[in-house]
């Protein structure tokens, strides 16, 4: 009797349990309007860029206000990584791996800006925020020149330091 009693109220658990989880959506498939939010990925080619633009001097200003309390004023580093800086050391023995000495293409920086910073307030950025920040980080790089504007044609076409720094996977269970 015991354990029949125990079974019942174990049923009874994992019932309740599954409807107050489907009242979440937990176990539902998810709606194309959840995925599109979520689905904000950019491709180093600017596949998914989003609309807008931002230049460097918008973009001076949003750094002061919401990125230079950890990475440093010029983007020297802080509490938050380094950003500029360290072209030319990539083969030494402490190489300094920054935005404008590592990176291999500037729509990853507009990705990681977009999807993980501030980091108090991750995707809080407008896109002509983010477009204007990395602007004025590539600038600080001097990979481009003050005033340029970015969007989702210019942006890919930069030509990072370290493009070609990188050796392609070819392994054919990974995938390009």
């Amino acid at each position: 009797m015991r354990m029949r009693d125990g079974l019942l109220s174990a049923a009874i658990v994992l019932a309740s349990t599954a409807a107050a989880l489907a009242d979440y959506g937990i176990g539902t498939p998810a709606t194309p309007e959840e995925i599109a939010g979520w689905n904000i990925s950019i491709g180093r080619d600017g596949d998914n860029l989003p609309a807008g633009s931002g230049d460097t001097v918008a973009g001076a200003e949003v750094f002061e206000q919401r990125c230079s309390a950890c990475h440093g004023e010029s983007g020297e580093g802080g509490i938050g990584d380094r950003l500029v800086g360290g072209q030319g050391t990539l083969s030494d023995e402490r190489p300094i791996k920054t935005v404008g000495s590592y990176w291999p293409y500037a729509t990853t920086l507009f990705d990681y800006i977009r999807r993980a910073m501030p980091l108090d307030s991750p995707q809080s950025l407008s896109a002509d925020e983010v477009y204007a920040v990395s602007a004025y980080i590539l600038m600080l790089n001097g990979i481009v020149d003050e005033g340029t504007v970015l969007d989702a044609d210019s942006l890919p076409a930069i030509e990072m330091p370290n493009r070609d720094g990188f050796v392609l996977d070819d392994r054919p269970d990974v995938g390009q």
